[in-house]
């Protein structure tokens, strides 16, 4: 736990670093959130002073002035002798969760390294990780982070991963280049494919097979009543008038007639091979394990009724593992792409389905003593711990290759790391192949 230094009423002040400081107001935790993990560093010393309403904690390396009504820092003074009132001013940008639908420069979040030496982490929207692996809500609070490191930027991304934790290793075949196209290929022609890929000496080490590798036109295949819930938000409605086949978990056999073949043989190729996965439309009478599905979650599979996708709930989640991706995985599937694109609110106030999504399959992705990867959006802070991040479906044009570069280095000032970019983009714009 973190070292609580001062406590009055609904304030709360715990000393991390000398130069990393948490103030709380409100609800008090001691348990992890999305964003930190750890809270246990080495003890520092300090000495703690109040005035006029002002309480002050002096380390070997800043002195903190914390207004005692409401946990705010008013200002901080670094070992340099400098002082600073505006807190968190200069601070440099991080990323953003996705670059669908831009067109060259976005607006970036707020990275936690600053120029003006200071910068503030707001965690106070953070849900708690529970013990037994649940996500719950929290009481309202302002819980904050104040770093305090002056131009001292390695030492405050180290201490920041150790508070909300280390940046995992990705396997080495990660490394290499992946191959992705939305097509709907037929298996000859994606092993055709993948063989000229060899023959040529192109170093793919990722064959990914994109969204068609599961039944696609629903509709005219299964009937009007293969039709998703209806939806609750804008994101949700483009999938249900337009794409109600964006979600599926059966290998379209039209395509793939023999898809445990391909994917040995892709194995013996010495190629990984992800699918990617849109979890928002649920289950549906057509899929292979509906029954399944139905039976432990208690629905009677004579009905058809679709069986909603909720993050939120527990029983819900074990069987999409365990059904859903588990008897994939032993065919043959190496990691999910998670093309999560439908909106941030589930039945958990606060919770973003990215975010939860992200969250469980990187942790599942290591059973059998794997090194865990996932492919997926950003979904803030804290989201360097589940590797690697998808930027989306950029835009094909010059402005959005200019952009990236800067995006990608921006990234590492909130400790993202390993990204993902589409190489020449992925729709619209133009075709130029100088772009590649």
């Amino acid at each position: 736990f973190a070292m609580v230094i001062f406590e009055k009423g609904d304030i709360r002040i715990s000393l991390i670093t000398p130069r990393l400081l948490r103030t709380e107001k409100g609800a008090f935790t001691d348990l992890p959130t999305q964003t930190v993990q750890n809270r246990e560093f080495d003890k520092p010393k300090y000495t703690v002073f109040e005035n006029k309403n002002c309480i002050n904690i002096q380390t070997d390396d800043a002195l903190f002035a914390v207004r005692a009504t409401d946990g705010s820092v008013i200002s901080i003074k670094l070992a340099s002798g400098e002082i600073i009132s505006d807190i968190g001013k200069g601070t440099l940008p991080g990323t953003a969760r996705t670059l669908d639908t831009a067109n060259g420069a976005i607006a970036l979040e707020k990275g936690m390294t600053s120029k003006g030496g200071t910068s503030v982490m707001d965690d106070s929207k953070s849900l708690l990780l529970m013990p037994d692996g649940t996500i719950a809500p929290r009481e309202k609070c302002a819980d904050r982070y104040y770093f305090a490191y002056g131009r001292d930027y390695l030492d405050q991304l180290r201490d920041f991963f150790k508070l909300t934790g280390e940046v995992p290793l990705i396997p080495k075949f990660a490394l290499g280049n992946w191959w992705s196209r939305y097509r709907a290929y037929t298996q000859e022609e994606y092993r055709t494919l993948m063989q000229r890929f060899i023959d040529e000496e192109l170093p793919i080490t990722v064959a990914t097979i994109d969204m068609d590798w599961h039944w696609v036109d629903v509709i005219s295949r299964f009937g009007e009543e293969a039709r998703s819930l209806k939806p609750k938000c804008i994101q949700e409605a483009i999938y249900y008038y337009l794409l109600q086949g964006w979600t599926g978990y059966s290998w379209n056999t039209e395509l793939f007639p023999d898809h445990c073949e391909l994917l040995d043989w892709l194995h013996e190729k010495g190629f990984k091979v992800p699918l990617n996965i849109h979890p928002s439309q649920g289950v549906r009478f057509f899929e292979n394990e509906y029954k399944n599905m139905c039976e432990r979650l208690g629905k009677d599979p004579e009905k058809k009724e679709v069986i909603e996708f909720d993050v939120s709930n527990a029983e819900f989640m074990k069987a999409y593992f365990e059904i859903l991706h588990h008897p994939l995985e032993n065919e043959g599937v190496d990691f999910w792409w998670i093309d999560w694109q439908q909106g941030t609110k589930s039945k958990i106030d606060g919770l973003d389905p990215l975010w939860a999504l992200n969250h469980y399959h990187y942790l599942d992705s290591a059973k059998g003593n794997k090194r865990p990867l996932i492919l997926s959006r950003y979904a803030g802070l804290g989201s360097h711990r589940y590797p690697l991040g998808f930027s989306g479906d950029t835009i094909v044009t010059w402005k959005s290759l200019d952009f990236q570069p800067y995006f990608t280095n921006c990234a590492a000032n909130a400790g993202y790391t390993w990204w993902s970019h589409d190489i020449g983009g992925h729709t619209n714009g133009i075709q130029d192949d100088e772009i590649y």
